[in-house]
């Protein structure tokens, strides 16, 4: 733990933030993981506001994942021209968006 001088509370290590650059296709994953374990919340939710909550979750998770395949489509291919390879983004958008 370290003091955090800000507000003289303790906050754990683990909460500090890596700024280093991240990949698209690693955002995707990270937001695809993150829509798993909230519609997995969603599901096991009793509680009216906790089933909001996971309602807004799911919602914000998919417009980030929507832009983000957005932001990759618009991406130049990095395959030798001439080569054709499925793309596992078009599956995963048509998973989460029927």
């Amino acid at each position: 733990m370290k003091l955090d001088f800000h507000r003289n509370v303790e906050t754990p290590e683990y909460m500090e933030m890596d700024l280093s650059p991240v990949s698209i296709q690693d955002s995707l994953e990270k937001t695809r993981r993150d829509l798993e374990i909230a519609y997995a919340g969603f599901n096991n939710a009793v509680e009216i506001d906790l089933i909001d909550s996971y309602i807004y979750e799911i919602n914000s998770l998919q417009k980030r994942y929507k832009h983000l395949t957005d932001m990759a489509a618009l991406e130049p291919e990095e395959t030798p021209e001439g080569s054709y390879q499925h793309s596992p983004i078009r599956a995963l958008v048509s998973h989460v968006f029927g």
